[in-house]
Order: structure tokens, then sequence, then C-alpha cells
């Protein structure tokens, strides 16, 4: 494993974390609304989540949900179903007050600190897609003469955390600055409110139909 190889191979995965998905969204969206501790909790819940997928791959048991439909079938529909749930908390959520400021009453958070990170972490777990797509795209990048595969693969299981880590960070940033101005405004809440829970209901769908 050649240093340009791992240079190349970071780049990729920076990219991979970039593009939208339903972390990046739910990360943007909860950091806006709840501040910047709920959005590193989320982040650190989602990286905690990815070393189960690091395990799935090393000991070879994304091989059978590769190769099993029904094993297959079975993790998406949980993983949808836990979209729907979130769906369904982000419709029914009202809008959140920021403490202290005159003439509104502070709302406690609906989640704890430690429900936030659990939830991050059943995200990531209830995807099967990342099982698969590290089965997929991390053997593209390992060398059998450099030493053990399994060895190989958890550096780069570790690269693409750290990657994802580094950019769900600076999600959580940006959106600070978007949910200052959130905050001010209960209907912008509301509206972004059903919003998310319109995305995470199409993306429940969008598992729910999807094929390897």
């Amino acid at each position: 494993m050649t240093p340009e190889s791992l240079f190349v191979y970071f780049g990729l995965c920076v990219l991979l974390a970039i593009s939208p998905g339903p972390d990046n969204i739910f990360v943007l969206l909860q950091s806006a609304l709840h501040g910047y501790r709920t959005g590193f909790l989320i982040v650190l819940g989602l990286c905690t989540g990815l070393l189960f997928h690091t395990f799935i791959v090393t000991v070879g048991i994304a091989g059978l949900i590769a190769a099993s439909d029904t094993a297959f079938t079975i993790l998406k529909l949980l993983g949808a179903a836990y979209l729907l749930y979130l769906a369904w908390g982000a419709f029914r959520a009202g809008p959140v007050k920021a403490a202290g400021e005159e003439g509104l009453t502070t709302t406690p958070p609906a989640l704890s600190g430690g429900q936030f990170y659990r939830r991050g972490i059943l995200m990531s777990m209830s995807n099967p897609k990342v099982s698969l797509f590290f089965l997929a795209f991390l053997p593209q990048f390992t060398n059998p003469a450099a030493g053990a595969i399994k060895v190989q693969l958890i550096l780069l299981s570790a690269l693409f955390i750290l990657s994802a880590f580094l950019v769900f960070c600076g999600i959580v940033v940006f959106s600070g600055y978007f949910g200052q101005l959130l905050k001010k405004s209960d209907r912008a809440q509301i509206i972004l409110n059903r919003f998310t829970a319109l995305v995470f209901a199409g993306l429940a769908a969008r598992l729910a139909f999807s094929t390897k």
C-alpha cells in the first residue's frame, strides 16, 4: 500500500462523504435545530456505527449479505423502518426556542446527548449498503504483497471513517450559522421539520425498493 494509493483512496473517501445522503442531511438539519453539541454527538455516533461495518467486512460476513437476497432484504427493510421512524419524529417535532431569549420559553431537548449519539449509531448500522460498499470498494485498494489483507482493510476503513468525520464536522460548523437564523422563526423550523420528514420518508422508500 503505497502513500500515493492511500492519498488517492482518501480523496475518493472525502468525495463520497460529501455526496448527499441520509447521514449528511441528518447531521445538517439536527445541528441547525439543536446546535453544535448535538451535531457533534450525532457525528460521533455515525462514525462509531462505521466500526460495525468495518468488523462486518473484515470477518467476511458482508459476503453473506451480498450473496443472500434474504439477508439483504431483511436488513434494508429494517433500515427503511428506522428512517420512517425518524420521519415521524421530525413530522411531530415543534419549534425549538433559544434559552434566555426575552419573551420566549425554553423548550427542553426532546432527546438527551446519549440518545442523539445512539441514534447516529443506529442510522449507520441499519444501512446494509454501507457494508456492501465497504465490501466492493475497500478490496480494490488492498495489495496481497503488502501484508495481511484484514489489517489493510482495517487501515482503509479507518481512513474512510476519518474522512467521514472531517466532512461531517464541517457540516456541523456550517449548520451552526444556519441554526441561529432558524431559532428566530418558529414557522421556518416547522417547515424545515416537515421537509426533514419528507426527505427521510423518501429515503426510506428508496432504500426499501433498492436492489443490490
